[in-house]
């Protein structure tokens, strides 16, 4: 009988798998496996009697047995129920090999600099770093989001976590130096020049360098475009990619003709039309011409990158992106298919230590009804989308597939949200808590209402109660409402009674909840593609997070300075769990210098108790004490160690910036913020330095990370 053996194994990078057949006279048959998408592995065996076999894979020349070695799966044909049922064999061995201890590097790609950039990081600069990650011995090159992000064509584009797609990439990373020269001399010369004074900034000019790259584009375009779009790999690519790609250009081609990406201000095509797609997708039609620079745009960004992943799989690096929680109020996706987003919602945070009044992102919530509907397609065909390019990912915030802190439009304060979904209470459960019937009347809020006086009544923040969005006669414990003013006012007995409240909504009552929500969407998209899965997983967690992270094999973050202990002031790396990431800093917060810096107390604390050291801290950071704390975290059991670049330059303090506060990437109590940090130094040089490069060889040996 034919026998078609499937396994479900993630490959990282460079695996061979294998099935093994235990024969009676104690040999074995070894048949190599091979897989189309990294996630199902399989070969077809001609299967007459009850064998019993296992799994191996071979990484980096070593060899791992499936858990089924010493007690092997059996199949018997005997037991198929026709011989004409194609008999199929499914099984799942999901874990990495033990000794899986990797080190690695986060730079943000546009923070990227070597000689011959254009003011920004760009794909031909992520290969040179691939060589540099390569040449320390690290394993690992993990990046912040790519998406494009043009709505205004201004700075405020600059934030990476809001995309106007999932699916398409900046035009600010493609290499320029990649495609066939401009045929104008006078061209080239002055593009040159304005790549050369671009590229002495110390910090991103946003506006332009994006300009002069559209620019480049074009007149490339008008020389190259006619041909490079017929060509076979482009049809390829259009036809690959076509479901996302023919709105992308017309929701571009329109922003650029109404001079805004808020689709709600457009005179017409306020929304996507599905009748639009065929005119758009052929090229004898004038719509076709107008958008086809956007295919073309995307064509060239996909080629390169997809050059990179093969040249970083070549030397053995791991790319890991990033897919942010949310996606731009008026950008394409919500254009295209408004059906997923609750407009009516803000996604954000709670307060913790980046921002004690909370984060407001701006972003829709996700309608997760309409989501589950379909199965999630639309985050699958997302996960399978960066499948192209990475083999690892993080998820960003992913305490949003639990519950998302939801503020109502138009408000703005982080304070007034609301965890949804969420259990919230009824009155008569308030009442059970000891809560009077007047203390709920004056400490509630107001019903919201999306304009007038309401808000403005809406956004004092003095309340202990919030009604909930969607029903007003449910109601939400205010975040930090112990810290409120109507609190203070309470009896010792009502104080009590809300403290015991408001305990039991953040941390016990809602747990099997999200623990159910969770586990509705996230299965289906960790398993969809072969990349390892990697979360954020910090700010206000609730017990439930770890339970399905460890059930679905989802490597944790953990940073020594922000604990998933409240009880404790800083973390203890010894004791990360196995399947985790442990860094230092993140593009969230402060670097290492600058946290060393922040708070004395708190560093002394440090010092003494975490690296028990005695005496006074010294101050600014020492370079030999960074290469200890890194050190520290590379010989914890954390899978994957990654490191912020400016945390790895710390060590040398001839290399690193003279101005620690010039490191910083985001503040996250900005909203705001302009993104255009660049390293100080050029690849080339870093990659040069071989007392700096071997240094940190000898750091991940030491560590045992390889």
């Amino acid at each position: 009988m034919n026998i078609r053996f499937e396994i479900e194994y993630r490959t990282i990078y460079g695996e061979d798998l294998f099935l093994n057949i235990l024969k009676e006279d104690g040999s074995q048959e070894h048949h190599a496996l091979r897989t189309v998408d990294g996630v199902i592995w399989a070969c077809e065996l001609n299967v007459d009697v009850a064998i019993d076999y296992f799994y191996t894979v071979t990484w980096q020349g070593r060899e791992k047995r499936s858990e089924w070695v010493f007690c092997p799966h059996s199949f018997d044909p005997k037991e198929v129920a026709s011989p004409d049922v194609r008999a199929v064999q499914r099984d799942s061995w999901m874990d990495a090999p033990e000794d899986f201890r990797v080190a690695g590097t986060l730079v943000p790609v546009f923070s990227l600099r070597t000689r011959r950039s254009f003011g920004v990081g760009d794909f031909g600069d992520l290969r040179q770093m691939v060589d540099w990650i390569a040449t320390t011995g690290q394993r690992v090159l993990q990046i912040l989001p790519i998406n494009d992000t043009t709505s205004s064509h201004t700075w405020a584009d600059s934030y990476p976590y809001s995309c106007i797609s999932v699916f398409a990439l900046h035009p600010q990373y493609v290499e320029l130096g990649a495609l066939p020269a401009l045929k104008s001399e006078k061209d080239r010369r002055h593009f040159d020049k304005l790549r050369q004074e671009l590229n002495a900034l110390t910090q991103i000019d946003y506006e332009r360098v994006n300009a002069a790259k559209l620019e480049y584009l074009r007149l490339i375009f008008d020389e190259e475009g006619k041909r490079i779009l017929s060509t076979a790999d482009f049809k390829t690519f259009f036809a690959n990619n076509e479901q996302w790609l023919v709105p992308y250009a017309q929701y571009c081609h329109l922003r650029d003709t109404y001079g805004t990406g808020d689709f709600s201000a457009w005179p017409n095509h306020k929304q996507w039309a599905e009748a639009d797609r065929k005119v758009l997708s052929n090229p004898r039609n004038k719509a076709f011409k107008d958008v086809a620079f956007y295919y073309f745009v995307q064509f060239v960004l996909a080629q390169q990158l997809r050059g990179v992943h093969a040249y970083a799989r070549s030397r053995g690096v791991i790319l890991k992106g990033d897919i942010p929680i949310g996606v731009a109020r008026h950008g394409c996706d919500v254009w295209q298919e408004p059906r997923y987003f609750n407009l009516n919602g803000q996604a954000g945070a709670p307060p913790d230590d980046f921002s004690e009044d909370g984060q407001n992102w701006g972003f829709p919530t996700y309608n997760w009804d309409e989501m589950l509907r379909d199965g999630c397609q639309w985050w699958e065909r997302r996960f399978r989308n960066m499948a192209r390019y990475f083999d690892a990912y993080r998820i960003d915030h992913v305490l949003g597939f639990f519950r998302i802190w939801e503020i109502p439009m138009p408000v703005k304060s982080g304070l007034l949200g609301q965890f949804s979904p969420a259990l919230a209470f009824r009155r008569e459960e308030i009442y059970g808590y000891g809560i009077s019937e007047e203390t709920l009347k004056a400490t509630v809020g107001p019903i919201i209402k999306p304009q007038g006086a309401e808000v403005e009544a809406y956004n004092n923040t003095d309340y202990l109660f919030l009604r909930d969005h969607r029903n007003p006669e449910l109601f939400h414990p205010r975040i930090s409402g112990k810290k409120t003013s109507c609190y203070s006012r309470l009896s010792n007995d009502q104080q009590q009674a809300f403290d015991a409240l408001y305990e039991d909504f953040f941390y016990h009552r809602n747990n099997q909840f999200w623990y159910e929500e969770a586990m509705q969407k996230l299965p289906k998209l960790v398993k969809a593609t072969r990349m390892l899965c990697c979360a954020e997983d910090l700010g206000m967690v609730p017990a439930c997070v770890k339970w399905v992270m460890d059930e679905l094999g989802i490597l944790s973050l953990e940073l020594e300075s922000m604990p998933k202990e409240p009880w404790v002031r800083f973390g203890h790396v010894e004791n990360n769990p196995r399947r985790s990431v442990a860094t230092i800093s993140s593009h969230d917060t402060p670097t290492l210098r600058m946290w060393w810096d922040e708070d004395y107390e708190r560093t002394q604390d440090y010092f003494n108790n975490i690296l028990h050291r005695e005496g006074p801290a010294p101050h600014p950071l020492p370079g030999w004490l960074a290469q200890e704390i890194i050190q520290r975290h590379l010989d914890c059991p954390s899978m994957l160690c990654v490191i912020a670049l400016q945390d790895w330059l710390a060590i040398d303090e001839h290399l690193r910036n003279k101005d620690a506060n010039a490191e910083r990437v985001n503040i996250p109590a900005n909203p705001h913020h302009y993104w255009r940090y660049r390293m100080h130094l050029n690849i080339e040089d870093l990659k040069h330095d071989k007392q700096f490069t071997e240094g940190i060889r000898e750091m991940v040996t030491l560590g045992n990370r390889g």
